[in-house]
């Protein structure tokens, strides 16, 4: 049986721990990845987890803001956090698996900072943070030469032009300027990263995982961007499964903005 992961930016696991509840039980991964849960580690619903059999939990928690969490039915032989950006938010948790179909596999968990509304780096404090977040995480990918490994979150950027419901429009726009996308290219680049994503679904396909509170009828005017990923190391290339955009899930009630990938992996 493949290796099947999800990862959904849940703003805010308490309020929305039904959705999460809904998702497990018609999708049914080995492990959930979370960003934005944006709850104390003490007030984390892990009963409805352990309940479901994901008895083995990772996070890394911030009040109010924030958070990472991996909940799984498999072990971890080991359980890592990197801090990036000179400061110390919860947006990166990192596990090795420990025995069966996954033993030894290494999963990373990003949440990226979104970056506020101005690309100004000069006049907008959360631009530069998130510029300079990008940065250190290129540095880090060069340097980690992953094997054996996926990465998946929220990493706040739609990076190809068909990643956006319109590339000309959106250039100055958070999340897809230039200098975002060029330094999310870079983080590929320098950890020879792959896109499982856009591997089973290649441009000039649009896809999107992320659709604003502000629109009156987000279906309708469907102006999307890929705010999340599912990326692998060179070497499990080949163990690239199924990616599945859950759509349906940001029309269920009171959604999170961000709806879920489920990916499975021949490992």
């Amino acid at each position: 049986m493949p290796l099947k992961i999800a990862s959904w930016n849940i703003n805010s696991v308490r309020l929305r721990i039904g959705l999460v509840e809904r998702l497990l039980d018609e999708t049914s991964p080995d492990v959930i990845c979370l960003q934005e849960t944006k709850c104390q580690e003490d007030q984390f619903p892990l009963k409805e987890f352990n309940a479901r059999g994901y008895v083995h939990a990772a996070m890394t928690c911030q009040k109010g803001y924030h958070g990472v969490a991996v909940l799984s039915k498999i072990p971890f032989a080991e359980v890592g956090r990197f801090r990036f950006g000179g400061k110390e938010d919860a947006r990166h948790i990192r596990v090795t698996f420990d025995g069966g179909k996954a033993n030894g596999v290494s999963l990373h968990n990003f949440y990226v900072p979104a970056g506020g509304d101005v690309p100004d780096p000069e006049l907008n404090e959360k631009f530069a943070h998130k510029l300079a977040y990008l940065d250190e995480m290129r540095t880090w990918s060069g340097e980690t030469a992953a094997t054996r490994a996926i990465l998946v979150g929220d990493l706040n950027v739609a990076p190809l032009p068909d990643d956006v419901w319109s590339h000309k429009q959106m250039l100055r726009v958070v999340s897809h300027t230039p200098a975002e996308t060029e330094r999310l290219s870079a983080v590929i680049g320098e950890g020879g990263w792959i896109d499982a994503v856009r591997t089973n679904m290649p441009e000039p396909e649009r896809v999107y995982t992320w659709w604003s509170y502000r629109a009156h009828d987000w279906a309708a005017s469907n102006r999307g961007r890929r705010l999340d990923h599912v990326w692998v190391s060179e070497d499990m290339k080949s163990a690239i499964g199924p990616t599945d955009i859950l759509r349906p899930a940001r029309g269920w009630e009171r959604p999170s903005d961000h709806v879920p990938i489920v990916a499975e992996f021949d490992v």
